[in-house]
């Protein structure tokens, strides 16, 4: 009893095969021809992509910008294929399309957020506050700027930290570009004790800045009396450099200026604490 109504299923089965196999070889072919437009597709996004990136890198455009279209090739690129595969397959993309769009409006509504960092990134991108290569400072982060995606924009600080800060906070903040311009202007304080020479004290301050071969003396040299503080005169010495040497000025020079000042027997002052000890008129009765 089994083996016959195995034989009717393996023969039914068998039938059906026959009928349908002009269906079945038709769904074979959709399925082999979506899976075939599936990766041309992605291997075609990828390489537009490229293709972008190189024609915008020949072009001159900044590497922000250029990183930014290319990504944004990619991802059209990607949505046709996938409405490409879905027709193969036989799905209306009529509808799928319709559908796609009520739900991105409930998506859009649901992720105002994330909407709100990609129109950021296209303003960043259009107005080019910030580059590739430049030190920023955005809120409490700062680093080298290494790409601005279309959601984020990523940071390395100057002890090699990835900082990936949203394109929303970005834009909505106060960005400090550090190296867009190729000088900087510095101003270091100098503190010094109440009994120095005022005049002194500006001519040897002067002499060591001025000798600093990397100093742009011709947009001058300003080193005056700043601040009479508590414990000290405070000298402000305030000079041009360009933005490469930046930190390397500021560290010789103030070791110039400890050398020069200690040469001349000109004191600079630091905090201290005097106790003073008062003994009680009364001695205690034994």
């Amino acid at each position: 009893m089994n083996e016959q109504i195995l034989t009717d299923g393996l023969n039914q089965a068998t039938g059906w095969l026959a009928n349908n196999q002009a269906l079945l070889l038709d769904y074979a072919v959709n399925i082999v021809a979506a899976v075939l437009t599936l990766i041309i597709g992605l291997f075609v996004a990828k390489m537009a992509a490229k293709a972008v990136s190189r024609l915008l890198a020949m072009r001159g455009v900044d590497v922000t910008v250029s990183d930014f279209l290319s990504a944004m090739v990619r991802y059209a690129v990607i949505a046709f294929t996938l409405i490409a595969v879905l027709g193969r397959l036989g799905v209306q993309t009529a509808s799928v399309i319709a559908v796609l769009g009520a739900a991105g409006l409930a998506v859009g509504l649901a992720l105002q957020g994330s909407l709100s960092n990609l129109a950021a990134g296209v303003l960043l991108v259009v107005f080019r506050p910030i580059r590739a290569g430049e030190y920023v400072v955005i809120g409490a982060s700062e680093g080298t700027v290494q790409n601005v995606q279309i959601f984020s924009t990523t940071l390395r600080s100057a002890d090699d930290k990835i900082i990936v800060i949203p394109n929303g906070k970005v834009i909505a903040g106060d960005i400090i570009n550090v190296t867009r311009e190729p000088d900087r202007r510095r101003d270091i304080i100098v503190g010094v004790a109440y009994n120095a020479d005022i005049d002194q004290v500006k001519e040897i301050l002067t002499e060591i800045v001025a000798a600093d071969p990397r100093v742009q003396k011709e947009k001058g040299i300003v080193v005056r009396l700043n601040e009479m503080a508590p414990s000290s005169l405070n000298f402000v010495v305030r000079y041009w450099t360009k933005n490469g040497d930046f930190m390397d000025v500021y560290w010789d020079l103030l070791e110039n200026f400890k050398r020069a000042l200690d040469k001349h027997n000109i004191g600079i002052p630091f905090p201290q604490l005097d106790v003073h000890m008062h003994q009680n008129s009364q001695q205690t009765q034994a």
